[in-house]
């Protein structure tokens, strides 16, 4: 336990959510991975457990908790073997909710909110486009405003809980000739007419359903406008800090986990006489991947703490998705290397976590974009601001 962040209340939260993890989701997980399906009532258990509002305001059903409560939540999540069923949760909790509850209005969030924090309706985030990738500024989707209706047409793709998802987060552009100032962000029902969704089959994380969708001339009322017109832009952003330590810290639980794995196979391993743990080549290769891994986790609390006591701290977000993922990937490949033939097997988990594991330097921002963000704020001192409330 790391008294510096965790307190007893957090380590005793953590065995919990273990112990609710091994008997409610784990003996369904092969069957999710193989259906690309999650079943309805796993999100309604989650609900129940208090665990999609752990950062919500009471007001609405949530615990308003410190942000170690949401670390211990994504680690958790990464030591079950499924990138897939954990990015379902945490993109329902952690991409779709905060806009609904940073820039959401009372009705919005008694209407989307609420039955979120209690797993009865399923939100999807929905920003990147086919052609635009990690170019938000570029987006091509268009919200033109009709008397009291927003008409959307356009297409999003990459989106985790796309296909069974209730309502979409949706970013479109309302002034398209202003560019990213032009930006606004909806709220929409999955059964407006003219939404249609198409399943991805994807490499890894295979239980979560991401679909490419498609918004042709979909009528939403104006009052499921989120903020202000024309902000989309900035909220995007300032939410971004918070996704990118999200991936940050599931990296550095998915290597931990994974080096773990390898480890208790390795006592276990013999070769000549021995256990492979004893073979100088592979103890110092564990040495690198641990102290690597030691570092990013360390590095993300940090920052984990600094988003919490209220700083801007995208830079550093940035950095931990960057370094975080990279190391993850790495850690993955060795520790499968470890398990010789046996890591190249689909009856061991080593398999799928390096098809999981190999999303992290993809998604929600690339590490290439990752890298010019971070040139930008450090070479040309360019300096991203919230937006003003």
């Amino acid at each position: 336990m790391n008294s510096m962040y965790f307190t007893e209340e957090h380590e005793l939260f953590r065995k919990s959510l273990q112990e609710f993890l091994q008997k409610e989701v784990v003996p369904h997980i092969e069957e999710w991975e193989k259906t690309g399906t999650i079943e309805r009532f796993i999100w309604e258990k989650f609900g129940e457990m208090g665990y999609f509002g752990l950062n919500s305001p009471e007001e609405y059903g949530g615990l308003d908790l410190d942000i170690f409560y949401t670390i211990i939540f994504l680690e958790e999540l990464q030591k079950i073997n499924s990138g897939g069923f954990a990015a379902a949760m945490w993109a329902h909790a952690y991409l779709a909710m905060t806009h609904i509850n940073k820039e959401g209005d009372h009705r919005i969030k008694e209407e989307y909110l609420t039955p979120s924090i209690a797993g009865e309706k399923i939100g999807c985030l929905c920003i990147t486009e086919p052609f635009g990738g990690s170019d938000v500024a570029g987006m091509k989707t268009t919200a033109v405003k009709k008397g009291d209706k927003y008409i959307i047409n356009g297409s999003k793709t990459f989106i985790t809980n796309g296909v069974y998802a209730d309502y979409l987060v949706v970013a479109a552009k309302t002034n398209p000739e202003l560019g990213n100032k032009g930006m606004s962000i909806f709220v929409l029902d999955r059964d407006m007419k003219g939404i249609s969704a198409t399943k991805l089959n994807k490499l890894g994380w295979r239980a979560s359903d991401t679909a490419e969708l498609a918004f042709t001339d979909v009528e939403v009322p104006a009052e499921n406008l989120m903020g202000e017109e024309g902000k989309g832009f900035p909220y995007i952003m300032q939410h971004f800090a918070l996704e990118r330590l999200i991936m940050g810290v599931n990296a550095h639980a998915r290597a931990e986990h994974a080096l773990d794995y390898a480890l208790s196979y390795m006592a276990d391993r013999t070769a000549f006489g021995k256990s492979i743990d004893k073979f100088q080549a592979l103890r110092h290769k564990v040495a690198d991947i641990a102290s690597e891994v030691e570092m990013c986790k360390e590095f993300n609390y940090s920052i984990a703490k600094r988003l919490n006591e209220g700083e801007y701290v995208v830079k550093e977000a940035s950095m931990s998705k960057l370094m975080s993922t990279k190391i993850a990937d790495q850690a993955i490949y060795d520790c499968l290397q470890f398990l010789g033939g046996y890591g190249y097997m689909e009856d061991y988990p080593l398999a799928r976590m390096l098809r999981d594991s190999r999303l992290g330097p993809i998604g929600g921002g690339t590490s290439e974009i990752l890298r010019e963000i971070i040139a930008k704020m450090i070479i040309d001192k360019k300096e991203y601001k919230p937006a003003a409330k």
